[in-house]
């Protein structure tokens, strides 16, 4: 395979050397006949000269030295922190003092594969590619929020199997188990990424519409005093449910629903789903249950008030909020 802008294949450069050398042929009318410059064929015939027909194959064009690419321990940093961390170029360049874009570079250069291609558990590629939607944003906070409900399986006492390996599932009675689930209900802002969660034991209507009141009373707290629009799937505790449209009234709010099975309409709590898992919940061994659950809170206010966020120019939601 030849160089992407070379104009002869490696055939046409023989072919132009047997005319030249050969046949006798000058390499002026050489040349013409191929379609390339003079100084094109007297290269290639030169090259030929020195090194024979292997001269006719393509070269690298990486230079033979580069005075300003990014020293070899660095760049071992980098590798490092994104196998110990999972986290992408714009957390990885203001830890380690290095712009984002060479932080990619790097990533790209050692193969490291993308983070939407990876499991967020253990960082084994899983996934082949992704089309990326079209994105939005409000234009103000308030003007849209997201909610959703993340099912997370709950944590026996003394921990689960990533405390104690896979050999906790070994048994038919440990099979047998019904350790059950938790609920994390949230809410997200469209245009701050603010969020809210708490884990709650179901997801029926009433239960719902409980959370959206206590959220609403989160975000007012922290300058969102107006609430316009919710949008949330069209799961029965969302569409038939006479408690959430009543809380969603009593915020004064408009509820808005997305189209079935396309649940990216509904990406900005989605995507802040996925963060929750690799950050809180299977972010580092757990012995209870409890101890997770006591955990999120903190999480929460470090995600809203420090975490930078790649879509908010590398600041914390509570950036574009105004102080209360």
């Amino acid at each position: 395979m030849s160089h992407r802008n070379a104009r002869l294949n490696f055939r046409g450069r023989q072919l132009l050397v047997q005319r030249v050398v050969e046949d006798d042929w000058a390499v002026a009318h050489a040349a013409k006949a191929q379609g390339v410059s003079r100084q094109c064929a007297h290269r290639w015939i030169s090259r030929y000269r020195a090194e024979g027909e292997t001269g006719l194959y393509d070269r690298s064009s990486r230079p033979h030295h580069r005075p300003n690419q990014t020293p070899a321990a660095v760049e071992e940093a980098i590798v490092a922190k994104r196998h110990q961390e999972r986290r992408g170029q714009d957390w990885l360049g203001p830890e380690l003092g290095v712009p984002g874009r060479t932080v990619g570079r790097v990533l790209r250069r050692h193969r490291v594969p993308y983070l939407r291609e990876c499991d967020p558990l253990t960082g084994e590629v899983i996934r082949a590619s992704k089309t990326t939607a079209v994105r939005y944003e409000r234009d103000r906070p308030g003007e849209l929020v997201h909610v959703d409900v993340k099912k997370i399986g709950k944590i026996p006492d003394g921990g689960g199997w990533k405390a104690h390996g896979r050999q906790m599932g070994s048994t038919w009675a440990k099979k047998q188990a019904r350790i059950g689930y938790d609920y994390v209900h949230s809410m997200v802002d469209d245009h701050s990424r603010l969020a809210y969660s708490e884990v709650l034991p179901d997801e029926k209507g009433l239960t719902c519409a409980e959370f959206i009141r206590r959220a609403a009373d989160y975000f007012t707290a922290h300058g969102i005093t107006r609430i316009e629009r919710v949008i949330t799937d069209n799961h029965f505790s969302y569409r038939r449910s006479h408690d959430v449209a009543a809380a969603i009234n009593a915020i004064n709010a408009k509820h808005k629903f997305i189209k079935p099975h396309c649940p990216w309409q509904n990406g900005k709590v989605e995507r802040y789903n996925r963060t929750l898992a690799t950050e809180w919940a299977y972010r580092q061994v757990y012995l209870t249950n409890t101890d997770r659950t006591a955990a999120l809170a903190p999480w929460l206010e470090h995600y809203n008030t420090v975490r930078r966020h790649s879509a908010l120019a590398g600041l914390p939601p509570i950036s574009r909020l105004s102080p209360t």
